[in-house]
């Protein structure tokens, strides 16, 4: 059975995006920015925008713990100085019904799809709209990760988002998820992208990250950790426009401008 990219898909992931890229110029389409009531009843909507790729900046990464501590949701977000946040959430692309089973995740049951997304959508739903009160906790952090990497790697991911418009893949929870997917396009750019378990067990996978000094390791992990929790802030901010900036204040690692 063939992937496909015609199905009755749910209305929050019906709409792929892709991009055109000319030089530093880079035009994303459909960025999702769903406007959100509760987990289940939003307004889908979609808007276009051009950044520079000079104006790239650096990268952060969020965890999300949306049950077992073993196990997180990773997502990508690409910060471009003046222009604002493009966040990257690879995940099962299901139809109208569909739930999500880590089971079926290994069979050919759902294709991938990567959300390309505001912030005050993919991470505003996790913090303030799904699972509430059953802990659904967000963390990110920064990476230490020059303009020149952090530019490779939104190019690849750029990429592959252009590639699944045209030819749909499987999803698989092992080989093929969000973490996984992450190291696949980090790799080229980073010496120590060596296996590790916690790839796998991805909930301890800022642990790992800490050991290789991709994030600031001016504190002790523990408090790194408990400073890179930004549900309070981010419910503290919940509509407002200087979404991005806000769940940032105070976090560890470089400054947001």
């Amino acid at each position: 059975m063939p992937p496909s990219n015609n199905r009755d898909w749910q209305p929050d992931l019906a709409t792929l995006s892709w991009a055109n890229i000319a030089g530093d110029k880079v035009t994303v389409y459909n960025i999702r920015n769903c406007d959100y009531r509760t987990e289940s009843d939003f307004t889908v909507r979609h808007y276009d925008k051009t950044f520079d790729l000079s104006k790239l900046k650096g990268v952060d990464f969020f965890l999300v713990y949306w049950g077992s501590p073993k196990i997180v949701h990773t997502m990508m977000s690409f910060d471009f100085e003046g222009q604002g946040n493009v966040c990257f959430s690879i995940e099962t692309r299901k139809e109208k019904g569909e739930d999500y089973s880590t089971i079926k995740g290994f069979f050919r049951q759902y294709e991938i799809i990567y959300v390309v997304a505001d912030e005050r959508d993919l991470v505003r739903l996790r913090t303030n709209y799904r699972e509430k009160g059953k802990g659904e906790d967000v963390y990110l952090y920064r990476l230490n990760a020059s303009p020149e990497v952090a530019r490779k790697v939104f190019l690849s991911y750029l990429g592959e988002v252009n590639r699944l418009k045209e030819q749909p893949q499987w999803y698989n929870a092992l080989t093929d998820n969000c973490t996984t997917s992450i190291r696949q396009y980090t790799m080229p750019y980073n010496p120590n992208a060596r296996l590790d378990w916690r790839l796998i067990v991805n909930g301890y996978i800022d642990e790992m990250l800490y050991e290789r000094k991709t994030i600031d390791t001016y504190l002790p992990f523990a408090e790194l950790k408990k400073r890179s929790y930004i549900n309070p802030k981010a419910q503290a901010a919940d509509k407002d426009p200087d979404f991005s900036r806000q769940i940032r204040v105070g976090l560890p690692g470089k400054e947001m401008k």
